[in-house]
C-alpha cells in the first residue's frame, strides 16, 4: 500500500517503522527537517518537508496515488484539515488523530463530510483498555473479539497455583474448564503450546474464552478478585476524564486526586458525580487522608512516568489486593518495568499505534479476505487474527485432524450461530463461522495461510 504519514512525533515515528517493516511504501511529511533526516537515514521511506495541510506539499507527496493518509500531528485541526484536503486530492482513505474531548461526541457526525475513514482518540482508546482491565481484575491484559463475545486475556501464574506442573490438555479433566491457552511467556521465551506443554509458576499465559468461561476459570484457579466498586485515580488528565465517565455510568464510585486546582474545578463541572480532591497524589499523607486502603483499584494516570511507577509501587504495598494500573508514556524501558509490582501497564501511544496498524492490516487484507480484526499480543511477538467466513474455500468442511496446520499456529476458537467453542480433531470450519487464529507468523491475510503449505490438506 502507498501510505502518507503526516507528523513524525513519537507515535508517528513508531507507525512509520512498523509500516515500513511490513513493506508498505511510505511518505513522511513534517515541518522539522532534523526529524525527517533522522527517519530518512534509518528507514527506506520518502521524506517531504512542509505542512501536511498544504495542497502543494500533499501533491509533492503524490497524494493522488495514496491508498491511505494518516495525520498524526499535535493539532487536531491540522489533522482534520490534512485529511479533508487529501481526500479532495484523491487519497482513497484517511485517518486522523483527534484528542480534544470537545470533538469526541461530534466527530462521528461529520466523518463522511470530512472524508475520514477513522478518527482515533488516544486517550479514549486508553480509557477503553483500562475499563476492560477493571472488568477482569485478575487479568493483566484483555483484548476483545467476535463483537465482545470472546476475550483474549493474559494471566500470570502465581506461586502455589493449581496450574503449576499441569499439562495443558489436563485443564479439561482437572479443572473442568474449556479455556484455550494460546501463548505462554516464560522468561524471554514465547511458546505457542501444544496439549502436552507443562505450565510452570511464573509463566504468563494468554488464553481465549467467552466471558462466562473466563470468569469460571479465574474462580477455579483461585484468582477471583472482588468486584471493583471503589476506584481511586491519581491524575486528572484526559484519560481520567473519559474513563471516569465510563465508570460512573457503570455504577462505580470514583475519587480523583489532582494537584492542579484549576483542573480540579474543570473536572468538578464535567464530572459532578465523581469526588474530586485537590492534592498531591505522590504525597503518602494525602493518600492516607483519602483512605487509599479502601480502594478496590488504584490507577496512576499522571503525565509523569516516574511518578506513576512510584505511586503504583506504594499503592501495591498499602493495598496488595487492589487492582493496580500504571500509565506509561515511554515504552523504551519495558524490560525494567516488567519486574516491578506496578500491576497492568498501559501505554497510550502504543495503543494508538497498534489501533492504526490493526486498521491498516484489516483494510489491506479485506481486499483479499474477510479479516475482521487483528490484535498483537505477547509484546507483539504473536498475532491473534479474526476471520469471518463469507465464501467457499477448500479448507471448509475438512476436519482439523486432516488439516496440516503450520507449527506455531493454533485455531483458538470458532463462533457459530452465536455459540463459541474450541474445536477438536473431528470439528471443521463452516461457511458463516467466525474463526480466531493465534500465530507467531506475521503477514497472514487469508485463512488458507494457516496451513503448512497453502491448501496442504
Amino acid at each position: 500500500m502507498n501510505i502518507i504519514v503526516v507528523g513524525c512525533g513519537k507515535v508517528g515515528t513508531t507507525l512509520v517503522k512498523e509500516l515500513a517493516a511490513e513493506k508498505h511504501s511510505i511518505v513522511v511529511i513534517d515541518t522539522d527537517p532534523e526529524k525527517l533526516e533522522e527517519i530518512g537515514n534509518t528507514l527506506d521511506v520518502m521524506c517531504v518537508e512542509g505542512h501536511g495541510e498544504s495542497a502543494s506539499v500533499l501533491r509533492e507527496a503524490e497524494v493522488d496515488d495514496c491508498d491511505l493518509l494518516i495525520a498524526m500531528t499535535r493539532s487536531d485541526e491540522i489533522n482534520l484539515l490534512s485529511c479533508l484536503i487529501a481526500k479532495k486530492l484523491g487519497a482513497k482513505n484517511t485517518i486522523a488523530r483527534v484528542r480534544n474531548p470537545i470533538y469526541a461526541d461530534g466527530i462521528n457526525l461529520i466523518k463522511d463530510d470530512l472524508g475520514l475513514s477513522l478518527a482515533i482518540n488516544p486517550e479514549l482508546a486508553a480509557a477503553n483498555e483500562i475499563s476492560r482491565l477493571l472488568r477482569f481484575p485478575s487479568a493483566i491484559q484483555v483484548e476483545t473479539f467476535a463483537k465482545g463475545r470472546v476475550e483474549i486475556m493474559k494471566y500470570a501464574i502465581p506461586e502455589g497455583s493449581v496450574l503449576d506442573e499441569l499439562r495443558i490438555h489436563q485443564l479439561r479433566t482437572h479443572l473442568k474448564t474449556t479455556v484455550f491457552i494460546c501463548a505462554v511467556e516464560r522468561g524471554d521465551e514465547v511458546f505457542v503450546p501444544t496439549g502436552d506443554f507443562i505450565l510452570r509458576e511464573g509463566d504468563i499465559i494468554s488464553f481465549v474464552a467467552p466471558i462466562k468461561v473466563a470468569n469460571d476459570f479465574f474462580a477455579k484457579v483461585g484468582a477471583v478478585a472482588s468486584k471493583i466498586k471503589n476506584v481511586v485515580i491519581l491524575g486528572g488528565g484526559r484519560i481520567t476524564y473519559y474513563l471516569t465517565k465510563k465508570l460512573l455510568e457503570s455504577g462505580l464510585r470514583v475519587k480523583i486526586i489532582e494537584i492542579d486546582k484549576e483542573r480540579c474545578e474543570e473536572l468538578s463541572e464535567l464530572l459532578p458525580d465523581a469526588m474530586i480532591i485537590n492534592g498531591d497524589g505522590t504525597n503518602n499523607h494525602v493518600l492516607h487522608e483519602e483512605r487509599i486502603e479502601n480502594a478496590d483499584a488504584v490507577l496512576s494516570l499522571t503525565g509523569v512516568d516516574e511518578q506513576n511507577v512510584l505511586m503504583s509501587i506504594y499503592a501495591h504495598q498499602q493495598v496488595p489486593d487492589a487492582k493496580i494500573i500504571t500509565k506509561i508514556k515511554h515504552f523504551d524501558f519495558d524490560d525494567v518495568l516488567r519486574g516491578m509490582p506496578i500491576g497492568s501497564v498501559v501505554y497510550p501511544k502504543h495503543i494508538t499505534a497498534d489501533y492504526i496498524l490493526r486498521y491498516v492490516r484489516v483494510m489491506q487484507n479485506s481486499w483479499e479476505a474477510s479479516m475482521e480484526s487483528l490484535h498483537r499480543i505477547v509484546d507483539d511477538r504473536v498475532e491473534a487474527l479474526e476471520f469471518r467466513i463469507r465464501q467457499q474455500s477448500e479448507i471448509l468442511g475438512v476436519t482439523f485432524a486432516d488439516l496440516n496446520i503450520r507449527k506455531g499456529t493454533l485455531v483458538a476458537c470458532i463462533t457459530r450461530n452465536g455459540e463459541t467453542f474450541t474445536p477438536g480433531g473431528k470439528d471443521s470450519i463452516q461457511l458463516g463461522d467466525t474463526v480466531i487464529v493465534v500465530t507467531t507468523h506475521k503477514g497472514i491475510s487469508r485463512l488458507e495461510q494457516i496451513l503448512d503449505s497453502e491448501m496442504g490438506i
